[in-house]
């Protein structure tokens, strides 16, 4: 059902780094780019997840309430997402754990303070 989703951001360069190196942890890799956007995925028909510099030329702000979350097979890969994420310079907003029975979740904010998570059932 969902294609992409796409973040804002002011910093280019270190955002395209920051996920190259995250989203390179679960095999995803970049699949479309130009010099204002760059988007990941794991795969053809697969989700993505994307960054741009705003197309209006404003400054890109993060949304109330907007998540991005990136769905894992494995605790293991939750945990390695989440640490990955604070490695390169995100934010803690909630380590990993149980959330609710069989829901595994580890949440932070990108570069910008874009919120993410990443989970898995199970």
């Amino acid at each position: 059902m969902i294609g992409y989703v796409t973040l804002g951001t002011n910093k280019f360069g270190e955002a395209a780094k920051f996920y190259d190196e995250l989203l390179g942890l679960i095999g995803a890799g970049r699949f479309m780019e130009n010099d204002r956007f760059i988007a990941w995925s794991t795969g053809p028909g697969a989700p993505g997840i994307s960054i741009c510099l705003p197309y209006d030329g404003n400054p890109a702000t993060v949304g109330n309430g907007d998540m991005t979350a990136i769905a894992v097979d494995s605790r293991d890969k939750v945990d390695a997402l989440y640490a990955k994420a604070l490695e390169l310079g995100g934010t803690d907003e909630g380590p990993p754990g149980e959330r609710m029975p069989n829901f595994y979740a580890g949440y932070f904010r990108d570069l910008d303070g874009n919120k993410l998570n990443a989970f898995c059932f199970g």
